[in-house]
C-alpha cells in the first residue's frame, strides 16, 4: 500500500486545546491505511524552546520544527495541515517567557531596550518569534482562500444570528485614514532588471551614512519597493480624529494589525497612545523612561511598571491617566468589566477581526457601560482603509447584508516567498533622524530612496517574480473552475500596484481567457463591485496581494458565515506539495479563557475537518493510495451531515461544546465509512464501530456535558501539561476505549 505522511502542527490557545480531541479521531481512523500523521510543534513555545538549546538541559530540548517544515515545502511530498498560531506581540512574548521561566527553562528575558551588544544580538534573535514569524516560512505557494460548498449551503439554510440592523436613522461610524505622507502616498517602486545584492542606508544632510540592512539579494524581475509614514503627519492625523470624536459624541477606535506589522505597526500604536494620554504622559516623561515603559506595547506597560515607582510617584500619575478620560472621547472597549480599551496592548485590536465585527454590529463598538456605540475607526494608511471605508458606507445607505442570501467572496491570494508587506520587518525601520534612506546596489547607485523625518518609519516590500507568476495562474484556474469573476484589486495609482498590473497585463497572456470575466480595479472600485453581487447573491473572487488576502478572508466569511475559522484554505505549494491552512484564530483567547473558567470549548474545528479533506485528496492524488480518496470522500460526507444536524459547538456552559462536535464528527464519519462500497476492508471495520458508537451516543454526550461547569487546570497558557490537558479534553472514557480498540 503507498505509504503517505500528514504533518499536522501543533500550535497555541483554543485549536491547540481542540487538538486534543480531534487528532486521536484521526490517528484511530487512518490507522493502517497508509497514512502516518506526524505533529510539528510550531507553538509560540516551542519555538522559543527551539531557539535556546544551549541553556536547556537535554529533556528540555525542542527541535526547530518551522525550520524543518520549511525545508519540507520544498519537498512535492509535503503535506501539512497548519492550524493557526499566535503572532506574537512583544507582551504575548514576554508572557510566554515568564510561564516558561516558571517552569524551569533557563530563558532569558525580552531586552526591550537594549545596553549593549550582547542584548541587541538577543533581541535579534527574539525577532525570530516574533510577529508573522510562522506563516512566511510555511507559504511557500499562493492562497486558494473560499468557503468549502457544504458550509456556504448550511450558512445559507441556517444563517448565523450575530448580525446587527444599521440604524435607520442614520449612524455616525466612519473610517478616518490619511490623507498625505502615509506609507500609500509615498510608496515608490521598480522592476528589478538583474540580479542585485543591496545594502539601505541612512545619510544624514551632511553625507554621513549609515546602513541598516546589508547582503538583501534581489532576483531579476523581483517588485521592490519603498515607503515611509512620516510620524509628525500620523500623530497630526490622530490629534485631528481625536477631536472629532469628541465633537460628534462617537467612540474613538484604533484599528491596525501589530502582529503580523510586527515593527511598524507597534510603533504607530505607541504614537496613538502617546497623543491620546499625551496632557498626563507628557508630565512624567523622565519617570516613564527610568522604569523603562513602552508605549508601543500600549498603556497597559506603562501600568505594570508604574509600581517601580515611589507609591506617591504611582498614585499622581494614576490620577493624572484616569483625568485623561474625563477630556478625551471615549474609547472603545476591549472588556468594559475589566477597564481594558482598544489602547490597552496592540494585539488586542486586530484590524482584520475588529472591522468585520464593526459591519457586523451595525457600525458599533463596545463603551465603557457595556453597550454598543457608534465609532469613528481610525485606519492611518490608505493602501488598505478605503476599502473599510467603503463597505461602512455601503452599509448606511443600504443596510446590512443578508447571511441567509449573501454571495461569497472567495480570494486568490499572493503570498509566497514572503510577499509584500508581510515580509518587510528585517526591512523596516525608524529615521534616527533628519536624511534619506536608500536602497543602493553594489556600486552605491541609487535603486529607490526615501526622504525622511526623525522617527518616521521607513519600510522596504519584495514580490518574487516566479509566485506573481504562479498566482496569475491560479487566479485563472479558478476563475474558470468557479465560472465566477475574477476581479484584481490593484491600484494604479499606488507605486508597487502599478508594477504588478504590467506583470499581470503580460502573464495573463499565458492563459486561455475565452468565457472568463478577469478584472483590475481599485480595491475600492473592487469593494463596490464585490458589493453589489454579495448582495445579488452573486460570487465573485477577489485576486488580492497579501495583505488584502488577510484582511478579506476575514471580513467577507465573518458577515456570511459568522465565522472565518469555517474557510477552506489551500496553499498549492509551488514545488508541488500542500500546505492546508484551517482558519483564523482572532477569537482563540476569548475561548481559552472560557474553558479555564466553566470547563466550555466553544471553538468550532470545522475549519480543520475541511482541511483534512483536500489533504487526503492530495495524498490519493500524487501516491495512489485509494484508502485516502474513501477518506476525503466520507469525511466531505461527515461535515454535511455535521453541519445538517447542527452539532457546532454552543457559546454557552453545559450545552454541546468542542469535545462533543468532534464526537459527532467521528459518529458521521464512521457512519458514511461504514456505508461506501468502495473499500471493503474499511468498510467492514468502520461497520462494528459506527454501530458501537451510535449505541453509545448518549452516554458519551452525557459524560462529554458532565466534564462541563467548573474551572479547568491545564498546567499552563503557552505551554499546557500534556496529560492534564488530554484529560480535559478527552473526559468520555466511553468514546476514548472505542477509539482505542481500533
Amino acid at each position: 500500500m503507498p505509504s503517505a505522511k500528514i504533518i499536522w502542527t501543533k500550535i497555541d490557545e483554543a485549536p491547540a486545546l481542540a487538538t486534543y480531541a480531534l487528532l486521536p479521531v484521526v490517528q484511530a481512523y487512518t490507522k493502517n491505511t497508509g497514512i502516518d500523521i506526524e505533529v510539528s510543534d510550531i507553538s509560540l513555545a516551542g519555538r522559543i524552546i527551539a531557539l535556546f538549546p544551549d541553556n536547556l538541559a537535554e529533556s528540555q530540548k525542542q527541535v526547530d520544527a518551522l525550520t524543518a517544515l520549511g525545508e519540507l515545502t520544498q519537498s512535492p511530498d509535503a503535506n501539512i495541515v497548519k492550524l493557526p498560531n499566535i503572532s506574537a506581540s512583544i507582551p504575548q512574548l514576554q508572557a510566554a517567557i515568564k510561564e516558561l521561566q516558571q517552569k524551569g527553562y533557563d530563558i532569558p528575558d525580552y531586552p526591550e531596550e537594549p545596553k549593549n551588544d550582547a542584548e541587541r544580538a538577543l533581541q535579534l534573535r527574539f525577532t525570530k518569534v516574533l510577529g508573522s514569524a510562522v506563516n512566511p516560512v510555511l507559504r511557500e505557494g499562493n492562497s486558494d482562500r473560499r468557503a468549502a460548498a457544504s458550509v456556504k449551503r448550511f450558512a445559507q439554510s441556517n444563517p448565523h444570528r450575530m448580525m446587527k440592523p444599521w440604524p435607520e436613522n442614520g449612524s455616525m461610524t466612519r473610517v478616518a485614514h490619511m490623507t498625505e505622507k502615509d506609507f500609500y502616498g509615498t510608496e515608490k517602486s521598480k522592476t528589478m532588471d538583474d540580479d542585485e545584492v543591496v545594502s539601505i542606508e541612512f545619510a544624514d544632510p551632511s553625507g554621513a551614512k549609515t546602513i541598516l540592512k546589508s547582503g538583501l539579494v534581489l532576483q531579476k524581475g523581483e517588485v521592490i519597493d519603498t515607503s515611509v509614514m512620516n510620524v509628525k503627519a500620523l500623530r497630526a492625523f490622530y490629534a485631528r480624529t481625536i477631536n472629532e470624536a469628541k465633537n460628534e459624541g462617537a467612540l474613538l477606535s484604533l484599528h491596525l494589525k501589530a502582529t503580523m506589522m510586527k515593527i511598524s505597526d507597534p510603533i504607530m500604536f505607541g504614537h496613538a497612545v502617546s497623543v491620546y494620554y499625551g496632557k498626563a504622559l507628557d508630565k512624567y516623561t523622565a519617570e516613564l523612561k527610568e522604569i523603562g515603559a513602552n508605549i508601543n506595547n500600549g498603556l497597559a506597560d506603562v501600568e505594570d511598571k508604574l509600581d517601580r515607582l515611589p507609591l506617591d510617584k504611582k498614585n499622581q500619575i494614576e490620577a493624572d491617566i484616569a483625568a485623561v478620560y474625563n477630556e478625551q472621547p471615549a474609547l472603545a472597549m476591549v472588556d468594559s468589566r475589566k477597564g481594558i480599551t482598544n489602547l490597552h496592548v496592540p494585539n488586542n485590536v486586530i484590524i482584520d477581526a475588529s472591522m468585520p465585527n464593526v459591519v457586523r454590529d451595525g457600525g458599533k463598538m463596545w463603551n465603557n457601560d457595556d453597550a454598543l456605540q457608534d465609532t469613528i475607526a481610525m485606519i492611518p494608511d490608505r493602501s488598505y482603509a478605503t476599502i473599510y471605508y467603503e463597505i461602512i458606507e455601503d452599509c448606511k445607505i443600504n443596510g446590512q447584508l443578508d447571511p441567509s442570501t449573501m454571495g461569497s467572496v472567495s480570494n486568490v491570494g499572493l503570498m509566497a516567498q514572503k510577499a509584500e508587506e508581510y515580509g518587510s520587518h528585517d526591512k523596516t525601520f525608524e529615521a534616527p533622524g533628519e536624511g534619506v534612506i536608500r536602497v543602493v546596489d553594489a556600486a552605491g547607485t541609487s535603486l529607490l530612496e526615501q526622504a525622511v523625518e526623525s522617527g518616521d518609519i521607513f519600510r522596504m516590500c519584495q514580490a518574487k517574480d516566479a509566485p506573481i507568476q504562479d498566482w496569475v495562474k491560479l487566479a485563472v484556474t479558478r476563475a474558470r473552475a468557479s465560472g465566477s469573476p475574477a476581479i484584481f484589486w490593484l491600484d494604479e495609482n499606488r507605486g508597487h500596484d502599478a508594477e504588478i498590473i504590467k506583470k499581470v497585463n503580460l502573464y495573463i497572456q499565458d492563459h486561455d481567457l475565452d468565457g472568463l470575466d478577469l478584472q483590475i480595479l481599485k480595491p475600492v472600485d473592487a469593494m463596490t463591485f464585490s458589493l453589489k453581487r454579495v448582495r445579488r447573491g452573486e460570487d465573485t473572487i477577489s485576486v488580492t496581494g497579501n495583505v488584502l488576502r488577510d484582511y478579506l478572508t476575514d471580513l467577507f466569511p465573518i458577515l456570511e458565515l459568522g465565522t472565518s475559522a469555517r474557510m477552506l484554505s489551500i496553499v498549492p505549494l509551488m514545488k508541488g506539495g500542500g500546505l492546508f491552512e484551517t482558519g483564523a484564530g482572532g477569537s482563540a483567547p476569548k475561548h481559552v479563557q472560557q474553558f479555564l473558567q466553566e470547563g466550555h470549548l466553544r471553538w468550532d474545528s470545522l475549519g480543520e475537518y475541511c482541511a483534512l479533506v483536500p489533504s487526503f485528496e492530495q495524498i490519493a492524488r500524487t501516491s495512489g493510495n485509494a484508502k485516502a480518496a474513501v477518506l476525503a470522500e466520507t469525511l466531505d460526507e461527515a461535515i454535511s451531515t455535521y453541519l445538517e444536524n447542527a452539532k457546532s459547538p454552543s457559546r454557552k456552559v453545559n450545552e454541546l461544546d468542542n469535545r462533543g462536535s468532534t464526537f459527532y464528527l467521528a459518529l458521521y464519519w464512521a457512519q458514511a465509512l461504514a456505508a461506501q462500497d468502495r473499500d471493503t476492508e474499511l468498510k467492514a471495520r468502520f461497520l462494528t464501530l459506527s454501530q458501537e458508537l451510535a449505541e453509545s451516543e448518549s452516554k458519551i454526550a452525557q459524560e462529554l456535558i458532565n466534564a462541563q461547569g467548573e474551572a479547568v487546570d491545564i498546567g499552563g497558557y503557552f505551554k499546557p501539561d500534556e496529560a492534564k490537558t488530554a484529560a480535559s479534553m478527552r473526559p468520555s472514557q466511553t468514546l476514548n476505549r472505542i477509539l482505542e480498540s481500533i
